[in-house]
């Protein structure tokens, strides 16, 4: 709280609520990265478990012809 008070005596009350929405931001883009990064591990995971999936089913296909 003295951080505060100390940003708003040296900058203005103006600057400093821009400094604190701009580390609003910054933390809710990190939070947003995070749920990208774990939605690309879930889809390779998915992709990976359809992909021999797909490949059992074609091997299954070739043999029925």
């Amino acid at each position: 709280m003295l951080t505060i008070v100390a940003l708003v005596a040296y900058a203005g009350y103006a600057e400093t609520m821009r400094l604190i929405q701009y580390m609003d931001l910054q933390i809710r883009y990190a939070g947003i990265r995070v749920q990208m990064k774990w939605m690309g591990w879930k889809l390779k995971r998915q992709l990976v478990k359809d992909t021999t999936s797909f490949d059992k089913f074609l091997k299954e296909y070739k043999d029925g012809e």
